[in-house]
């Protein structure tokens, strides 16, 4: 079988990997879990974390085989059980920690940031910023950062099904808890969207993962080509704003390090530029995706193939 062009353009997936996946996660546990780690503490409450995070690595074949996949290729090396454990722990560890952020416990964590320049310059103009992640590390450190650093919110843009879900992960873990949350593919979408950045503030899209309907770009990655969503980069093309990629590295005990970097200014872009622009975004975007996993490899958490091209069969 041939290899997919670098840099082309591709046709839409019938469906994405990550979307056919079914939960694991349920809401009773995740109240449970928030209460034995607001009243009994952090320590306490990640002995706990370990048992969890052996069962899932031992009961969850497709996420066990996608990690080992992952870690070979970033690792440079064949992944053993104790990578595939550390992979799972960092993942539960970073969910485990949104309890504590997001009911305002920063005190228990030691959160260092490089780049926070970067965002000040580009939040001066007024005119409100994408933020571009990935799953890697932790948002919620990278939202705390912000409540804390500039007190600018944070609106995190996402399809519709995820943004529902997201709103009761908050809410078990904190009714207080509050979240910006804009949802793809309804009428004022774009609106809500313009609406935020016109106030000057973050918006935030997590560029990594496609509902597997929208073009992507296949472009190398960790070895390979793996196709990116085009799709909220042509957004911030169409907002005519610049885009910062973020990252929060869960660095293990309390430590995270959050890292801002320069991605795109679509802020001065004629039309005509648009894509060619977009492409080279989504190339700067992947190769600093790349950049971060090799620095902290237990950080990636897209427990699903990755690298599956459509019409390459499961």
């Amino acid at each position: 079988m041939s290899a997919t062009p670098r840099h082309t353009a591709l046709p839409p997936a019938q469906d994405a990997d990550w979307i056919r996946q079914p939960e694991r996660s349920s809401l009773t546990w995740l109240r449970i879990m928030t209460w034995i780690s607001l009243r009994l503490g952090r320590p306490v409450s990640r002995v706990l974390l370990r048992l969890i995070a052996a069962y899932f690595l031992l009961f969850a074949p497709a996420a066990r085989r996608a990690s080992r996949a992952y870690l070979t290729r970033v690792l440079g090396r064949r992944s053993g059980l104790g990578d595939l454990y550390r992979h799972f722990f960092s993942f539960a560890s970073a969910i485990h920690d949104r309890v504590y952020l997001l009911n305002d416990r920063f005190t228990l964590f030691d959160i260092r940031v490089q780049g926070e320049e970067v965002m000040r310059n580009a939040l001066a103009s007024g005119q409100g910023v994408f933020l571009m992640g990935a799953h890697l590390g932790s948002f919620e450190a990278i939202r705390a950062v912000g409540r804390l650093h500039t007190g600018v919110p944070i609106a995190m843009v996402m399809y519709e099904d995820n943004a529902r879900k997201i709103n009761q992960i908050l809410t078990a873990i904190s009714p207080t808890a509050t979240s910006d949350l804009v949802p793809l593919g309804r009428v004022d979408s774009m609106l809500q969207v313009r609406e935020r950045l016109t106030r000057g503030n973050l918006v935030g899209v997590l560029g990594d993962r496609t509902l597997g309907d929208e073009p992507g770009l296949a472009v190398p990655f960790l070895g390979d080509t793996a196709t990116f969503p085009t799709g909220p980069f042509r957004l911030a093309s169409l907002m005519g704003r610049p885009v910062i990629f973020m990252t929060g590295l869960y660095r293990g005990g309390n430590r995270y390090d959050v890292h801002f970097r320069p991605l795109a200014d679509f802020s001065a872009l004629p039309p005509e530029g648009a894509k060619r622009a977009v492409a080279e975004a989504v190339r700067r975007y992947a190769g600093l995706v790349e950049e971060y996993c090799r620095e902290a490899p237990f950080n990636w958490f897209n427990f699903f193939d990755f690298w599956h091209r459509p019409g390459q069969g499961s």
